[in-house]
């Protein structure tokens, strides 16, 4: 009762084919095709570029005297 039987499948399938015909289907399983390939190129061009990554933004001595800046320390008034 937990899983679904192969006939289940197929009845999902014949509902699923009738509510978007053939085509329609056909349109959604190229362009999903089209979408893996790129990612995995995309993923295999980052990966032999060899370029190194860009720095994460850090905050600097700079920064820290910036009037715009926010002390996060909590300091008690007396």
């Amino acid at each position: 009762m937990g899983s679904f039987s192969i006939w289940h499948w197929l009845i999902v399938l014949l509902v699923v084919v009738l509510i978007f015909g053939t085509k329609k289907l056909k349109n959604v399983g190229s362009d999903l095709g089209s979408a893996v390939k790129g990612f995995k190129d995309g993923v295999k061009g980052g990966a032999e570029s060899g370029e190194p990554l860009p720095p994460s933004q850090q905050v600097t001595s700079s920064k820290a005297n910036d009037a715009n800046t926010v002390d996060v320390e909590a300091k008690n008034k007396v």
